[in-house]
């Protein structure tokens, strides 16, 4: 169940990355619902995500705090 919860999150991520501002609070949602080591794992998703998009750069410090 959790591990779907962590593709879920990507996914919507993915579908959401169009609006900076979407990004950021779908991107607390998932801080709430996934576990510690999911958080780890996304942080890195998100770093390699985020490479060639810059507008979403100010999320990366959601995810860092």
């Amino acid at each position: 169940m959790a591990r779907a919860m962590y593709d879920y999150t990507k996914t919507v991520l993915k579908k959401v990355s169009f609006n900076s501002d979407l990004f950021a609070k779908e991107l607390k949602k998932a801080l709430k619902r996934l576990l510690p080591h999911e958080i780890n794992e996304l942080t890195i998703w998100l770093t390699e995500f985020t490479a060639n998009k810059p507008e979403l750069y100010a999320s990366l410090a959601l995810v860092r705090n």
